[in-house]
């Protein structure tokens, strides 16, 4: 077997980061991996901001994404262009983060590369999709469970869907985050916030997400805190802002990109909402956790087999009025954060996370060394 492997990854808008979980994912494992002396490959859209040819020693591919004239349809033929691309380099493996836009293509996959493929979320439950989109997701789904050669997914959630579906193991690898160990109170400032006299959400403003249930709950309360509400404000964020706009507390402030105001906002909160009920471990589920924030989220079992017993579940706006009414789960924010900070420690860790990879993936050269003398 040989000491180092070829890898490509493929799936993301790109590296370095500046988009969202699964490049943010690259990132880290792509340069943790060349750091180890493998030979890796990171497929990057031609428009990515940077634009050099390698970066902290991983080798970066351009492929025209023609996502920035078309829209979303673009991605599958992006995907397409990189699949082609990874046809001519002899890849020992290929790491797929995703299967959405390239799974139709998956016959055109390079024979004698391994196809591993992260499945990431239940992208058919999304309710912010058509019927249509959704029949073909689920049908996405079903080619990317069939056609790759190994399975990762990054919850147990996800791990049993598809041993119950589709009767295909896979081998559960959660996402990771650091923790935050220097937060600085000077980010409140420009937002008019004191510390522990607001909540905060911070996701994608869609239905899934529970944010109108989360803010029904909390402009029903009696509290006269803020709730500070992150996202880009698309076409249903929109009709939410309209629709809440004359409750002072309710505030939604847009998006925000930047990692260290955001951790600083998480730790300062009184209580943080994690309304997501779709999907496999969320990054901002664990970057929550690595900032010591309260977390309330929604009770399904992607939250619960991530935070356990460290967290306040919710069902129903009344479940969150009755919490925010109450009060009293402010006491157990230090210990619930210090537990959650030792999950990060010990089990969602980016040295952690990486060395599962890594581990995972030798073991699959291996199988096919062993297979193949």
């Amino acid at each position: 077997m040989k000491d180092t492997l070829k890898i490509a990854l493929l799936g993301t808008r790109g590296i370095p980061n500046n988009h969202g979980g699964f490049e943010q994912f690259a990132e880290y494992f792509s340069v943790y991996m060349a750091d180890k002396g493998h030979m890796v490959y990171v497929y990057n859209s031609h428009d990515h901001p940077y634009q050099k040819k390698s970066f902290n020693g991983v080798n970066i591919i351009h492929c025209y994404d023609p996502e920035y004239k078309i829209g979303t349809s673009g991605q599958f033929i992006y995907d397409l262009n990189c699949i082609l691309d990874a046809r001519k380099r002899n890849f020992d493996i290929i790491l797929q983060l995703g299967y959405t836009s390239s799974s139709i293509w998956h016959w055109l996959m390079p024979k004698k590369s391994i196809i591993v493929t992260n499945m990431d979320g239940l992208e058919w439950k999304r309710t912010k999709y058509k019927p249509a989109v959704r029949k073909f997701l689920k049908y996405a789904e079903k080619l990317g469970a069939n056609y790759s050669d190994y399975l990762i997914a990054d919850s147990s959630g996800i791990q049993e869907h598809l041993l119950e579906t589709y009767d295909k193991k896979s081998e559960y690898i959660a996402y990771g985050a650091t923790n935050h160990t220097n937060p600085n109170p000077d980010t409140l400032v420009q937002y008019n916030l004191e510390q522990f006299k607001y909540s905060l959400v911070l996701a994608r403003l869609e239905p899934e997400n529970n944010i109108e249930t989360i803010i029904e709950g909390y402009v029903k309360s009696k509290s006269i805190n803020p709730l500070i509400i992150f996202g880009g404000l698309n076409e249903y964020g929109l009709k939410l802002k309209e629709k809440y706009k004359n409750d002072f507390r309710i505030k939604f402030v847009g998006p925000n990109y930047n990692q260290e105001e955001l951790n600083n906002l998480r730790h300062y909160s009184r209580y943080y909402f994690h309304g997501h009920s779709v999907g496999g471990t969320n990054p901002s589920l664990l970057e929550a956790m690595a900032s010591n924030a309260l977390i309330i989220a929604n009770n399904n079992i992607f939250n619960q087999s991530i935070l356990r017993e460290e967290a306040i579940y919710f069902d129903s706006d009344q479940q969150i009025t009755n919490i925010i009414d109450e009060d009293s789960y402010f006491s157990l924010k230090a210990k619930f954060t210090e537990k959650n900070i030792e999950k990060i420690e010990k089990e969602f860790n980016w040295n952690i996370i990486n060395g599962k990879y890594e581990m995972f993936l030798i073991n699959v050269i291996k199988n096919k060394f062993q297979n193949n003398s």
